[in-house]
């Protein structure tokens, strides 16, 4: 099961998403109570590098901004919008994370991995698990929105998908991660993890 902690703001929870061995770990530039700019988004990746994927999270964004976060940040994944992609100039060999929303039109031919998202990224509201679900037969879908400790393993049942991803579910307030919560959201997600999916092929 591939783990995604997103909203770091401190060296802390990135100790704790680290001590979790999670997949990866998202600093956030959009709009939101975790929003950090470019420099300090570096400095608190600095631990981590070589360790878990670093992901700059975006929605939406201005060129101009996305050529900051990768030449300040250098991320490892860029994550925004698939309806995004179409108007950005990115590197050639920029790693891509799309994010599709639980109420957009799905194009007829999926990206090789995507985010399945509610409406509102870091809400806490969670989406809608059947429609996750029949996406997560045709591609690598990782599941966000309104997952926590208590509920991620009804949502791995019920979604099958290649992976998860967290942010106000492993918060002690709005921004503010939780060290005990983030290792408890991992465990909790691989005690399901080894049940049978139907999964895509790792994109090349």
């Amino acid at each position: 099961m591939w783990i995604k902690i997103c909203g770091m703001t401190t060296p802390e929870a990135v100790a704790a998403a680290l001590a979790a061995g999670v997949d990866a770990i998202g600093f956030v530039f959009a709009e939101s109570s975790r929003r950090l700019t470019p420099q300090r988004a570096a400095q608190l990746a600095q631990a981590a590098r070589g360790r878990v994927r670093c992901v700059a999270v975006t929605r939406h964004p201005a060129q101009a901004a996305v050529d900051e976060i990768l030449k300040v940040f250098r991320p490892d994944l860029l994550q925004t919008d698939l309806t995004d992609l179409a108007r950005l100039q990115l590197p050639a060999g920029l790693d891509l994370l799309p994010v599709v929303r639980e109420a957009d039109t799905v194009p007829a031919t999926l990206p090789g991995r995507i985010l399945f998202e509610g409406p509102v990224s870091g809400a806490g509201v969670a989406g809608d698990w059947n429609a996750a679900r029949r996406l997560a037969r045709c591609t690598q879908l990782i599941l966000a929105g309104g997952l926590n400790t208590g509920n991620v393993a009804a949502a791995i049942a019920a979604v099958q998908p290649f992976g998860v991803d967290v942010s106000s579910g492993v918060e002690v307030r709005p921004g503010v991660k939780s060290p005990e919560q983030i290792v408890s959201f991992a465990s909790a997600a691989r005690a399901v993890s080894d049940a049978p999916a139907i999964r895509a092929e790792d994109p090349a």
